[in-house]
């Protein structure tokens, strides 16, 4: 996330996407297109096809390897409720304690709690569309087994590791039919933005028990890892990321790394397969019925990067001020939600009336924003990232439309009636079934690309790593907006021609995602405390 260059070079209006179906689903395919070289790329064929309404999609079930379950060790809330935020404890350089990794996964992925008026439930410490999760994580140790993490039910499912053997790596994958087919190519992008989010919930956890780990991209063996979990239809799942650890004794094969050096792989998948040659196996190809879905993983198999593991950065930025609601960790991720509507209504509303947002409370934010993603790949791409803030009612700053980068909001155009303009072009106004908050929220963040830039830089894979590295940021968002006792709602609803507009980016330009921050109005529903 650095300053954009001076201007933009304006392209002929023949070159660029039409204004077919202003939306994120129609629109998303003739940007990708468009990046890969296409000029004045057409809608595919499936663009209007019908599908059945998202309401009446049932998700399949969880894809369980055979083997036992195993509960994952209670007790991890007490033991974050114990580190103050923002402190974050120095990475171990001996053995970690034997539940360390148990209780980093817990971190991540346990459902929090079940909101019984809201519409989608249960809710985990980052946010997902409809509460789909999609995004799922396979444990596997030195024997080469994998099991799956089951969330919900607070457990590892699958062939219990070798008497001994330590778990060491962590597969994350996106399973596309978890996602209604009316999202079509969207779907696509839906997985590759929660895989980003996920990988900083999972960061942050590893960060807060002193694990350090190493991140692998999708290399041409990254299939084989699908199968090696035993997914029969590979076809359903994106191309995993793996994350290694290290466990064990404090010395041998399996110790937590001293100063400079990385864990080690064992057998079966690991980093060291990022950079080994594509599999000549063929692919089972997706059924027929579903061609959008053909799209999806066509262009998610081309996302290979063929570079090697490099260590997991920090999630957290450096020198936070403390939070006058959330004292400790496992308090601010219960803070963290999307808004919420009472009566069990969708959407989210923000109070029209309230304080002005403090400058802590922007530097909170622009910081959790600035943190690059770990592995250079990400980084690269999140510095093709603009990133546009339209603000009102912050302290020190002149409502209208700002763009953040450099650790500062630097001022493109002062207009009070942008936030308004924004909710005009909003796909979800407000209703009676429905509310938006978007008019009144004091925040409203945008990330955005020139796609053809990001393809010339970066070849296929600049686009799932562009989404990937702003799910990353916009985690880190919704965690700063908890810190400050707000709410940060993940979007991809806005009408992109005209939203552009109002926020002043490129014709070549294309939203990735928003993410609209709002001060909560108390709903008066209760509340279910699931953490463990």
């Amino acid at each position: 996330m650095t300053a954009p260059a001076p201007g933009w070079t304006r392209r002929a209006p023949v070159d660029l996407p039409g204004p077919e179906g202003d939306n994120s689903i129609a629109r998303e395919p003739l940007w990708y297109a468009y990046g890969r070289g296409v000029d004045h790329p057409e809608p595919p064929p499936w663009t209007w096809a019908s599908t059945p309404p998202p309401d009446t999609h049932v998700p399949p079930p969880p894809p369980r390897p055979a083997g036992p379950s195993t509960t994952l060790p209670l007790g991890t809330t007490a033991r974050l409720s114990a580190v103050p935020y923002p402190h974050v404890p120095a990475r171990r350089r001996t053995a970690a304690e034997p539940d360390a990794l148990a209780h980093a996964l817990t971190t991540a992925f346990a459902p929090l709690r079940r909101e019984p008026e809201n519409p989608y439930n249960e809710h985990r410490p980052y946010a997902s569309p409809r509460c789909l999760f999609p995004v799922h994580a396979f444990v596997g140790g030195d024997g080469g087994a994998w099991r799956l993490l089951e969330p919900a039910r607070h457990a590892l499912t699958g062939p219990p590791p070798a008497a001994g053997a330590p778990t060491t790596r962590i597969a994350l994958t996106g399973r596309y039919t978890a996602i209604p087919s009316a999202y079509q190519w969207f779907r696509g992008s839906l997985v590759a933005i929660e895989l980003g989010m996920v990988l900083r919930a999972l960061s942050l956890g590893l960060e807060l028990f002193g694990i350090p780990a190493t991140l692998t991209p999708p290399g041409g063996r990254a299939r084989g890892l699908l199968r090696e979990a035993g997914l029969e239809h590979t076809w359903e799942w994106s191309l995993p990321w793996l994350v290694e650890t290290a466990g064990g004794p404090a010395s041998g094969p399996g110790c937590v790394p001293g100063p400079g050096s990385v864990p080690g792989p064992g057998p079966g998948y690991s980093g060291a397969d990022a950079t080994a040659p594509e599999e000549p196996v063929p692919e089972e190809p997706v059924p027929a019925g579903d061609p959008s879905l053909t799209d999806v993983v066509h262009a998610n198999r081309n996302q290979t990067y063929g570079t090697a593991a490099a260590p997991l950065t920090t999630a957290v930025p450096s020198a936070l001020p403390a939070s006058r609601v959330a004292p400790d960790w496992a308090e601010l991720l219960w803070l963290r939600h999307s808004g919420r509507m009472p009566r069990g209504l969708h959407g989210m509303v923000s109070a029209a009336r309230h304080a002005p947002l403090s400058a802590d409370d922007l530097a909170t934010a622009v910081a959790w924003l600035g943190v690059p993603p770990p592995h250079p790949a990400l980084a690269a791409a999140f510095e093709a990232v603009t990133v546009t803030a339209v603000t009102q009612h912050v302290e020190g700053l002149a409502a209208g439309v700002h763009r953040l980068h450099d650790g500062a909001a630097h001022l493109v155009r002062a207009d009070p009636t942008a936030p308004a303009g924004l909710e005009a072009n909003y796909g979800y106004g407000l209703s009676p079934v429905n509310g938006c908050g978007v008019a009144k929220a004091p925040l409203t963040v945008f990330f955005s690309v020139r796609p053809r830039e990001l393809f010339a830089r970066f070849g296929p894979t600049g686009w799932g790593a562009a989404q990937h590295a702003c799910g990353w940021a916009v985690h880190g968002l919704c965690l700063a907006a908890a810190a400050s006792g707000l709410f940060a709602r993940p979007v991809r609803a806005f009408k992109e021609i005209p939203t552009k507009d109002v926020i002043g980016l490129g014709e070549d330009e294309t939203i990735v995602l928003s993410a609209v921050v709002g001060v909560p109005r108390e709903t008066g529903g209760p509340v279910l405390d699931l953490r463990l």
